[in-house]
């Protein structure tokens, strides 16, 4: 059997490039899928936030969001007391392509797990879901209880 961040890599590019193929459809590119599904669970939040959420550089974050304001997807502005901070939130246009965004993830999703049964699926994402909790904790220096 393959080792296990060769089966992680192997599924998640597998994975990216079907999401890329269809998110071109809907005039997306990379890195948006993230921050649209980001707003539609939070609705607002500021840069900083998104960057750390979505695993993406803040600099990185901050060309994707031009890019993104420029195709009428979200609308960013600053709020009453917080001058340093601008906070992002989706426009009717952004909320329509995260509604097609949504389809597109349960579509890859289906096909990707269809020869999985229910409870199969709900095993793996509770162990990715260990995977990524003891990822996060060892980064942050914490010891994980099993």
């Amino acid at each position: 059997m393959e080792s296990l961040h060769y089966l992680l890599m192997k599924t998640h590019a597998m994975f990216y490039r079907q999401i890329q193929a269809e998110i071109g459809k809907i005039g997306l590119t990379s890195g948006q899928p993230k921050i649209l599904e980001f707003l539609q669970k939070y609705k607002e939040a500021d840069q900083k936030t998104i960057a750390s959420y979505c695993e993406i550089e803040q600099a990185t974050v901050g060309s994707i969001l031009l890019r993104m304001e420029k195709a009428g997807l979200v609308v960013r502005r600053q709020k009453e007391g917080n001058r340093r901070s601008l906070y992002v939130s989706m426009t009717q246009k952004g909320e329509e392509a995260a509604r097609q965004l949504t389809g597109i993830f349960h579509g890859v999703e289906a096909a990707a797990a269809s020869d999985l049964s229910e409870g199969e699926v709900a095993e793996l994402k509770e162990l990715l879901t260990k995977l990524c909790d003891s990822m996060q904790a060892q980064a942050a220096g914490k010891k994980v209880e099993k």
